[in-house]
């Protein structure tokens, strides 16, 4: 009987002791980070309606990726700011983020956007839909985009 007990007793500490030795999780995104981002993204649809495509572009990495839907990807900063400025006008962008996650230096952000896009001697277009972006955190404390994704919730236009 007193083995069984001694038994029981070091199974019981030995899970005792495992338990404290696993690494605490890491603590989620705080109140002021998630609003940063928030705000963040508020800055990116200002300035794009602004046609302040480089201020837009200040909000991602160097090395940061642009997934567009039925293209292929635009790699860098400069690249980014190259696509937003090629593309016919935009106005009405709005930029509202629904889920906000993440934990020290990175964060996930999942939202909706809407805007309005005016092709050269063209009718303006509505479009909606909704995107993912990845950001990490600097040494600053800044943060800024290291991947965007974003499609459409309306259907392709039908061939010409």
């Amino acid at each position: 009987m007193s083995i069984r007990l001694l038994s029981a007793s070091a199974l019981s500490l030995g899970a005792l002791f495992a338990a404290a030795c696993q690494a605490a999780p890491a603590a989620g995104l705080s109140d002021a980070d998630k609003a940063t981002l928030r705000q963040n993204d508020q800055s990116i649809a200002a300035s794009a309606n602004a046609k302040n495509f480089a201020a837009a572009a200040a909000l991602y990495l160097d090395d940061a990726a642009l997934l567009l839907p039925s293209s292929p990807a635009v790699q860098g900063r400069l690249q980014i700011q190259q696509w937003m400025a090629s593309n016919p006008p935009l106005s009405d962008f709005v930029v509202e983020p629904v889920d906000i996650d993440g934990r020290g230096d990175i964060a996930y952000v999942r939202g909706n956007y809407s805007l309005t896009l005016t092709p050269a001697g063209g009718a303006a277009v509505r479009d909606r839909g909704k995107f993912v972006e990845i950001w990490r955190k600097q040494a600053d404390g800044s943060w800024k985009i290291r991947w965007d994704i974003f499609n459409s919730d309306l259907p392709p236009a039908p061939p010409q």
